[in-house]
């Protein structure tokens, strides 16, 4: 089984080309996600690294990145790891390791994500997805507590939350 998580932020915008298949063209967006990872010093306190991954989404994903998606972003990607070589041109084979994005969502919302431009890897990070009917009355899942609970403010009713 080849499958792949990541959550992360882009540090650049995609970088978009078409490519003729049949009928219409094929969006092939290429981007770098940078992923944290922990790590426990000796000292007890944790430091921050994070792994730069590169990634491409053909298709529908690839109109989806060159559309919404830009430097700073935080998404959560499911794909595939690809692997491949080619010989440069001074004649050494070069090995190459890319995901593969098969989905790709938002990890946090739009007030959240202006909040973060331009690549902090600060913040908390519910799931946001388009058209999900998020509005300025209802709780944001950016806004949880620590519990990972989201505090519904005073005056909300029962009908008003997204479930039963």
């Amino acid at each position: 089984m080849n499958k792949v998580i990541l959550m992360g932020r882009l540090t650049r915008d995609p970088e978009v080309r078409y490519s003729n298949q049949g009928d219409g063209q094929l969006a092939i967006a290429r981007f770098t996600l940078a992923v944290d990872r922990r790590m426990a010093r000796r000292e007890g306190s944790d430091q921050q690294t994070a792994d730069f991954i590169s990634c491409t989404a053909f298709g529908r994903q690839g109109e989806f990145a060159e559309r919404y998606l830009h430097q700073g972003t935080k998404v959560v990607l499911e794909g595939r790891i690809q692997t491949g070589s080619y010989t440069n041109r001074e004649g050494q084979k070069v090995y190459t390791t890319d995901v593969i994005a098969e989905s790709i969502e938002f990890a946090e919302s739009k007030a959240a994500s202006a909040g973060n431009a331009g690549g902090a890897n600060s913040g908390a990070g519910g799931s946001y997805r388009q058209n999900s009917g998020y509005s300025s009355s209802r709780p944001d899942p950016a806004r949880a507590s620590g519990d990972g609970f989201v505090n519904i403010p005073d005056g909300v009713e029962d009908e008003e939350l997204p479930f039963n």
